[in-house]
């Protein structure tokens, strides 16, 4: 079920928001004051690829990590979150739509602060 759910999501849009957070990776990492936000974008494209099956977890919750996060809440994450928020809502309308929606919420959640958080299998 977990690779049907990941294929659907590949095809019918998650390769787009993949190759975004790819390409903002590669974007941060060119600048020199985006290299702490580098990692975790890579990491947000490999969720955003294959959602399903995952789950986001705490790694380092130290005080480096919470700096670059309300800085990237500032800037970037809350509009981000707002972004998959909606796409949640639009989604959860439908019953089909309602295990997309969940991987829109895990998103955005990520979104919000991303830096000092992993991803595993389940």
């Amino acid at each position: 079920m977990r690779l049907l759910l990941n294929v659907l999501w590949f095809v019918l849009g998650g390769w787009i928001s993949g190759t975004l957070w790819l390409l903002a990776g590669v974007i941060l990492a060119i600048t020199v004051i985006g290299l702490p936000w580098t990692p975790a974008a890579f990491r947000i494209a490999g969720f955003s690829y294959w959602p399903f099956g995952k789950a986001v977890v705490d790694r380092d919750t130290g005080v480096g990590s919470g700096c670059l996060n309300v800085l990237w809440l500032v800037l970037a994450g809350w509009w981000l979150a707002l972004h998959h928020i909606l796409l949640a809502a639009a989604l959860a309308v439908t019953i089909i739509g309602i295990p997309f929606a969940w991987q829109h919420v895990k998103l955005a959640l990520l979104s919000l602060t991303p830096v000092g958080k992993g991803v595993i299998e389940v």
